[in-house]
């Protein structure tokens, strides 16, 4: 069994800025640890900062932590709360802007680049 979080020491050796306006860190990723997908991620946004949009070659799933936010997806704009899960899907363009009065803190789930094994 694999059990790693936030504080685990290997967790903690991959924080990197995310996308222009937030932290994160790789909680599980292919290189060391999983098979099928590509990576497990924990983001957090203070407020008044975004993740920039962007387009992935992989498709990914965004789970609202804590804090609250405006997820737009292509053309589609929402408002996200702690609990909601939002799919992107495989070249979709997409960015989160925190407007909220605390820091926004995301999951990050992503599949394999279609094509590219583990």
């Amino acid at each position: 069994m694999l059990v790693r979080n936030l504080e685990h020491p290997d967790t903690q050796l991959t924080r990197y800025q995310a996308h222009g306006g937030g932290v994160a860190h790789m909680i599980l990723d292919v290189r060391r640890h999983l098979d099928t997908l590509m990576f497990l991620a924990h983001a957090s946004v203070p407020p008044g900062n975004k993740l920039e949009g962007h387009v992935d070659p992989m498709e990914e799933i965004y789970i609202i932590e804590k804090g609250k936010g405006i997820m737009q997806v292509d053309e589609e704009k929402r408002e996200v709360f702690p609990g909601d899960a939002i799919h992107l899907p495989i070249g979709s363009w997409h960015e989160l802007r925190n407007h909220g009065e605390e820091e926004l803190t995301i999951l990050v789930v992503a599949g394999l680049i279609p094509g590219q094994g583990a």
